[in-house]
């Protein structure tokens, strides 16, 4: 990584990554070469609690879990992520309760029940413990996992990430209101896709990369569903409650804090809360990079998470699933 500027403080590591170039959360890509074709592997399906999950298992190595962010299905990781992390984890993903093919249950919809949900799903896989990853509001997902089934986190990762509460910092009014028009089915923010992709993306990178487009999938997510995730986001990023930074310095488990500079979706300054909060933890900012990073400079997050996962070290043995 000698590219990398590299500045190291008393609290984590902070890599500001430039290169040369250039939360309802959609998916978009540009033409991309050496594609991992994730619909091509076969979904599976577990009870958990009084919902099927919808899954996916590939990959070999030690088990490696991605938790989807508002309005993603589990098809929606970048593919060049996916490749990856294949190469040296087992890497499962899966859908989200209400989502593609995993059904929404009897049980109200919140953060800590998407937490308790991916739990119930290591322990119905076998997996004693594994590396997290969650993008958007799954990183509040993962932050509550962390919380309250530390046994279950090797590695933490949060990528577009916020604590919540009276100590985040807010999306402003602007970004919100253009979510909710998409999320609502606003007819006058689906004439105007810029708009949209402006809270995914910088200006600048939309303009130089004009062919983006959205990657297809068979599954879909409900109107309904997409209010609910719409409305607990909302709801985390308020700051009329406590938010769970202040419980931060409990984990234990190595982290990574991932962001990029123009991240308007999550505001990038949320990292530096949590990184300042979780002891010893990582914080990576990708200069140029919106919230939708991963889509932007696939290989460059790909590389930074395979420098994490083989710079910490864990003990705790895992039991893979069959598959």
């Amino acid at each position: 990584m000698k590219e990398h500027n590299i500045t190291v403080s008393t609290f984590s590591i902070i890599l500001i990554i430039t290169w040369s170039f250039g939360i309802m959360t959609v998916p978009f890509a540009y033409s991309q070469t050496n594609s991992f074709d994730v619909q091509s592997i076969p979904a599976k399906k577990v009870h958990v609690g009084d919902i099927n999950i919808a899954y996916k298992v590939f990959g070999k190595g030690d088990p490696f879990l991605l938790i989807s962010g508002s309005g993603l299905v589990m098809d929606a990781w970048d593919p060049t992520l996916l490749r990856d992390l294949s190469s040296t984890h087992t890497v499962i993903i899966f859908d989200n309760r209400g989502v593609g093919n995993t059904t929404a249950g009897i049980r109200p919809f919140s953060i800590i029940q998407f937490a308790n949900d991916t739990a119930g799903l290591l322990n119905a896989l076998n997996i004693q413990k594994a590396d997290i990853l969650g993008y958007s509001m799954a990183s509040f997902i993962a932050q509550e996992l962390a919380l309250l089934h530390p046994d279950k986190v090797n590695r933490l990762i949060l990528y577009g990430a916020s604590c919540g509460g009276k100590d985040n910092i807010p999306q402003s009014p602007e970004v919100v209101k253009v979510i909710s028009d998409v999320v609502n089915n606003n007819t006058s923010s689906q004439q105007d896709p810029e708009k949209f992709l402006s809270v995914q993306f910088p200006l600048s990178w939309i303009k130089s990369h004009p062919n983006i487009s959205s990657p297809q999938s068979k599954e879909i997510i409900s109107p309904d569903t997409l209010k609910k995730q719409f409305n607990i986001v909302e709801s985390w990023f308020a700051t009329n409650w406590s938010g769970v930074c202040a419980q931060l310095p409990r984990i234990s488990a190595p982290t990574l804090v991932i962001t990029g500079t123009e991240d308007i979706a999550v505001p990038s300054a949320n990292s530096l809360i949590i990184a300042q909060k979780i002891p010893d933890s990582w914080l990576v900012q990708i200069k140029a990079a919106g919230h939708g990073l991963m889509y932007q400079y696939p290989e460059k997050l790909s590389n930074v998470l395979k420098t994490f996962l083989n710079t910490t070290t864990t003990t705790t043995s895992t039991t893979l699933p069959h598959h």
